[in-house]
């Protein structure tokens, strides 16, 4: 009685607010949940995908004076798209209008609205190379934001255990100008950590600080502070973004150099001290940098590091004797050579740690696990580029002589059909701290794969996409303590129009694993789908999104989820309002939703068992400088009267947060 009660209260508000047309604010957000896998969700890295879109929302590109390197931060374009956009942009600047795109054969209307999002036709400004330190130093602008999350709920250990309030707050400044000169800092403190206390006697558990310099002279690019790297196709180091196989298929696997100031609260997979990128001549370039930081590691008994870590926490006594407790120093470089369509280049980065990593390698899977006080990588990557394909990859070698390689090959077949060759083997012996790159089992180790995803566009409005991936795995995993395989399948549909945007999407993955005696390996299926439908007009919104799965080995598991958001968007204020239904089995046939969240912060919910999502989103600009932002949203789960475990159990069936944000700009 009481879903069929709830499930007649939101056809009720499906029905009203399809009536509803909009544009909902911050809409590249809905874009992006096309373009990234469920799997994304659960990585930091989308967060920093986010706050990477999140920025550059705030600090649109101008096209009439962009470079090739400034159109690079569209990292959601493929390197055809972008070398389009270019020649484009080039041949007929200044440009008067959006709408021109849209005379790119490779630009639909998908592209076209996230486009929308990040550019904007400026006025054509004086030469860049006339541009001075003093004239960036005053033609400049500072953004200092400040939020405040507030649980109206208490976690076991916000009674007793946790050092620290119930309260998570941070804040950042940010002095950008022209895109060129770039510096601030973060303080962030999570929830039951302690403040002004030790061990955060500074106050904030976590700062981080950044000066950026980019196009001055020979300097291309650098960063002082804290940093982020991405080099080739990220297989010696990426610290930055990742995608998954459905971001991959959309961007069709562009990967580039890149230098990023840490600009986030994450306390993980980040430098400190300084990188940067010298042009040595027209078609060659040099990158150095220099890193030394302490990390959070889980040592042994004899002092040996046991595991690195990357939770951000320190709430009780064992998170915080697990803080800084290892240093790590990382030097390295780069030389890149490109002329017309061919680049070739090579890494090379050394890791040296102050303890021993010595991890617990008694479990099969865990035997090739990296190990020792020092860590060598070295690998070259090239592309070549012409009209019809774009061939890249990159090989690297670790300090005890195992390789990994990829290599890709993009055939345009026509001016709306693509093509992705993705081929793949890492080494169940090659270890490297810092990779990160295209992978079904989420490490750059023991993965040989095979990915093949085309890309089709009958129409400007019409975008049609599918992959299939294979992937061999030769030494035991967790889960799997034999030799196993996996298979990775997706379908997708999206139409754009004025409008209008729907999409349909469906995926079905096999992976093997241990029988519950560990005799031999079974399939586990899961299978996903979604659909969406959103309709947008100058100052109203309406999406509606169903999401499906299933899930079997041995045993069968359904979940579904039923959501409806409406907006509205006016001069001063806007609003975004949502509600999400979801009945899942277990865990297994888990559902993952995006909602629109405060500035420069992911708000991914993963939704199993039995519940309602409903919230509230408000924007309103008090002055022309001056934002603030105010987000309730409750979670009322009906098949459990306590959530979580551990210190992190709350005695209650329904939780409710209160997110408020200001920022300025002056």
């Amino acid at each position: 009685m009481i879903r069929l009660r709830l499930l007649f209260l939101l056809s009720i508000v499906l029905a009203g607010t399809m009536l509803v047309g909009a544009q909902e604010n911050r809409s590249w957000e809905y874009y992006l949940e096309q373009l990234t896998d469920d799997d994304d969700h659960e990585t930091t890295s989308y967060e920093r995908l986010h706050e990477a879109l999140s920025e550059l929302e705030a600090k649109p590109i101008n096209l009439n004076t962009a470079t090739p390197d400034e159109l690079q931060q569209l990292i959601f374009l493929s390197d055809q798209q972008q070398e389009d956009l270019y020649e484009y942009i080039d041949r007929y600047r200044p440009l008067r209008s959006m709408g021109e795109l849209l005379m790119i054969p490779s630009i639909g209307r998908l592209y076209f609205s996230l486009l929308k999002c990040f550019v904007y036709i400026g006025e054509e400004e004086q030469q860049k190379d006339t541009i001075t330190l003093k004239s960036l130093l005053h033609g400049g602008r500072h953004e200092l934001t400040a939020a405040l999350k507030v649980p109206m709920y208490e976690h076991k250990g916000d009674r007793n255990g946790y050092l620290g309030y119930k309260y998570k707050h941070w804040f950042r400044y940010d002095f950008n100008s022209k895109n060129r000169l770039r510096f601030g800092f973060v303080g962030s403190q999570d929830a039951g950590e302690p403040f002004f206390s030790s061990p955060a006697n500074m106050g904030y558990d976590y700062y981080s600080f950044y000066l950026q310099l980019k196009d001055y002279k020979r300097l291309r690019n650098m960063v002082i502070g804290r940093y982020r790297l991405s080099m080739g196709k990220g297989l010696v180091v990426n610290t930055d973004l990742s995608f998954g196989k459905t971001a991959t298929l959309a961007s069709l696997g562009r990967t580039s150099d890149n230098i990023r100031p840490h600009s986030s609260r994450s306390e993980a997979n980040y430098f400190q001290g300084a990188a940067a990128t010298l042009s040595l001549g027209a078609d060659l370039t040099a990158t150095a940098f220099a890193s030394y930081r302490a990390i959070d590691a889980t040592l042994n008994d004899d002092g040996t590091i046991a595991t690195i870590l990357s939770s951000d926490y320190h709430r009780t006594p064992s998170e915080v004797r697990r803080r800084h407790n290892a240093h790590a120093t990382v030097v390295g470089g780069a030389l890149a050579y490109d002329h017309a369509d061919f680049h070739i280049g090579a890494t090379a980065v050394y890791t040296s740690l102050n303890r021993p990593l010595q991890p617990d390698i008694k479990q099969v899977f865990r035997r090739h696990y990296a190990t020792g006080y020092g860590f060598l990588n070295a690998g070259v990557n090239y592309s070549w580029r012409n009209r019809l394909f774009l061939l890249g990859g990159e090989t690297a070698i670790s300090g005890n002589g195992a390789i990994a390689t990829l290599n890709s090959l993009n055939v345009r077949l026509s001016s709306d059909v693509s093509m992705l060759l993705l081929q793949r083997f890492y080494s169940y012996r090659y270890t490297s701290l810092y990779a990160n790159s295209m992978s079904d089992g989420g490490n750059v180790q023991n993965e040989s794969g095979v990915y093949l995803g085309a890309d089709w566009r009958p129409s400007r409005s019409w975008r049609i996409s599918a992959y299939t991936d294979f992937a061999y795995f030769a030494w035991p995993k967790y889960q799997a303590s034999q030799s196993s395989r996996s298979f990775d399948n997706m379908l997708s549909a999206i139409y754009t129009s004025n409008n209008w945007t729907l999409s349909a999407r469906y995926r079905w993955r096999m992976r093997q694993r241990d029988n519950e005696n560990k005799s031999a390996l079974v399939y586990h299926h899961s299978h996903t789908s979604r659909f969406s439908m959103a309709y947008k007009t100058k100052g109203f919104s309406s999406t509606t999104r169903l999401s499906l799965s299933a899930y079997s080995a041995g045993r069968s598991s359904f979940g579904y989820m039923l959501g409806q958001s409406a907006g509205y968007t006016g001069k001063r204020l806007s609003a975004v309002a949502s509600v999400f239904y979801f009945n899942t089995d277990d865990y297994d046939s888990r559902i993952y939703v995006s909602e629109r969240g405060m500035l420069y912060t992911m708000s991914s919910l993963m939704c199993y068992g039995h519940g309602l999502r409903y919230s509230l989103l408000a924007r309103i600009s008090l002055t022309d400088r001056l934002m603030l932002l105010a987000k309730a949203a409750t979670t009322n789960y009906f098949d459990r009267s306590t959530v979580g475990s551990g210190l992190q159990q709350i005695d209650s069936s329904s939780l409710t947060d209160i997110d408020v944000q200001l920022k300025w700009r002056f």
